[in-house]
């Protein structure tokens, strides 16, 4: 269960990503880096109108150098808010460090804290030696590393966030699968996303065109169905995601974009 709630939490963070199936092949899609150094995405968690949490993903302005490589920095941070944090407590944090030449990921750290639940973990990637090494650890417990060999070109979560943002939706079919393999909690996972089409949205902002896309999740006691989960990205160069829609065994949530800056171009509001 705590996976699950993890998992969830980094959706709302603005990924809505993260799905355990089997493996899937089919030829690579085209794939733009949309990582825009500066951009900052605030979004605000809620059920109907009660806020729940808040999330934050932002690029820094700036590369920073990891194993003598100029890197992106990424971080998303997730929490609570409210009454919410009162019943579970949540401040959640992950940043990855991408190689901007390849956009596959060269560092990635993690930090929850979920009530009394805690763990941190740092996954060094080396790419082209086709392996990593992950060191973790809980609140008490003494660190655990772990050496794997990668089978190919694997993301972190938020890597993997922006490969999908950087998709190209528009020579995409409606039904249109595509698959990402992640590491994730020491487990390769490969993920598929479904594209559901164009659609018009509302938000705060005005009216939107965007795309519709679906991960697909696996069976749980967490999620109401396969495709419980909905996100609608601009249909523009930003490629942000502006809503996203999920469907618990206990009721419905919802994450809208609450403010952005540092974007490719002006959103085209209607």
């Amino acid at each position: 269960m705590k996976r699950f709630r993890s998992y969830t939490f980094f959706t709302l963070v603005g990924c809505g990503l993260v799905g355990c199936l089997l493996a899937f092949r089919q030829p690579e899609p085209k794939v733009d880096s949309v990582i825009n150094q500066g951009e900052h995405l605030e979004y605000r968690v809620h059920y109907g109108f009660i806020n729940a949490a808040e999330a934050i993903v932002d690029v820094s302005d700036k590369f920073h150098r990891v194993k003598g490589k100029a890197c992106y920095r990424v971080t998303a941070t997730g929490r609570t808010t409210g009454a919410f944090d009162l019943v579970t407590k949540i401040r959640d944090s992950w940043t990855s460090y991408l190689d901007p030449q390849t956009m596959l990921p060269i560092d990635f750290a993690m930090k929850q804290q979920e009530g009394r639940y805690y763990k941190e973990q740092r996954v060094s990637f080396d790419q082209e030696g086709d392996k990593l090494t992950s060191v973790s650890k809980g609140k008490s417990s003494a660190e655990v590393v772990k050496d794997f060999k990668v089978p190919g070109d694997v993301y972190d979560v938020v890597s993997a966030y922006f490969y999908v943002r950087g998709l190209d939706f528009n020579k995409m079919k409606t039904g249109q699968l595509t698959a990402v393999k992640m590491f994730y909690d020491n487990e390769f996972i490969d993920l598929r996303i479904k594209y559901a089409g164009k659609e018009v949205v509302k938000t705060k902002y005005g009216k939107l065109n965007t795309h519709r896309i679906i991960p697909q999740m696996p069976n749980n006691q967490l999620f109401d169905g396969k495709e419980a989960i909905r996100i609608w990205v601009s249909d523009d160069a930003n490629k942000v995601p502006v809503k996203v829609e999920f469907d618990l065994v206990v009721g419905s949530v919802a994450m809208d974009l609450k403010d952005y800056r540092g974007m490719k171009e002006t959103f085209n509001w209607q």
